[in-house]
Parts: C-alpha cells; structure tokens; sequence
C-alpha cells in the first residue's frame, strides 16, 4: 500500500507518530558552505604555490650559489609537501571532529610546515642576493 498525500504520511514514521531522523552518513557534508573544504583547497594552492617556488628558486641561483642551492631548493619543496599531507591530515581530522562532536578540532602543524617553507624561500632568495651583490 502506498503513503497517502492527503493524510499527511510519507510512510516514514516511527511507531507513536513522531518521524525518526535519518542516520547520519559518514562522509556526509556537516556545513552547507562547504568552509572546510574551502579550506584545504586553499591550503593545497598555497602548498603548491610554496613547492614550485622552492623548485623555481633552486633552478634561478643554482647557478651562483651551487649545491647550496639545490638542498635549500629540496627543503623547501619538502616542506611544501609536508604542509600538504598535514592540511589533508587536518581536514579529516575537522571534518570527523565536525561530524561526530559538532565541534571543530584544529592543530597549527599545516602552518608551521607551510611558514618554515616560506623562511627557506626567504633565505634562498637573500643568498642569492646576497652573493650577486658580493659579486658585483
């Protein structure tokens, strides 16, 4: 027998009337706005813009700088990738704490990988600098 419009049953409910809530699914969305997801897709824009700038970097003063600048180059990507697997590793961690807790459970590992690629970036640019204006 099918569910009766005019009565106001969809056939759903529970015994005494009150409609049971469906089960949560695990990977279902917590936040319409998607925030959490927006989030490790900009980390992993940054990540990459940090990785490629430490490989770029590598390649311009390799030149002057040597094997110097290959390891700095690698440390730096390195700490570009490292910063990626910590924002995926985050996001999971939110979006399980989001859906299991309804709070949001963050740790700043992501920031510091990601600010100690930007300091390696930083001192491979100012040796570069550094050495041109020494060879000048």
């Amino acid at each position: 027998m099918s569910p009766d419009p005019a009565d106001g049953s969809d056939g759903s409910a529970a015994p005494g009337g009150s409609a049971a809530p469906p089960p949560a699914e695990p990977d279902a969305v917590f936040d319409k706005g998607l925030q959490p997801e927006r989030t490790l897709l900009a980390w992993r824009r940054t990540c990459l813009a940090f990785g490629v700038a430490s490989l770029v970097g590598m390649r311009f003063t390799v030149g002057a700088m040597g094997i110097l600048a290959v390891v700095v180059g690698v440390i730096g990507a390195g700490l570009a990738v490292l910063a990626y697997a910590l924002a995926a590793t985050g996001y999971r961690r939110a979006h399980h704490s989001l859906r299991g807790q309804g709070i949001l459970a963050r740790g700043g590992l992501p920031m510091l990988a990601g600010t100690a690629a930007v300091l390696v970036i930083g001192v491979l640019c100012a040796g570069y600098l550094a050495l041109g204006l020494l060879g000048a």
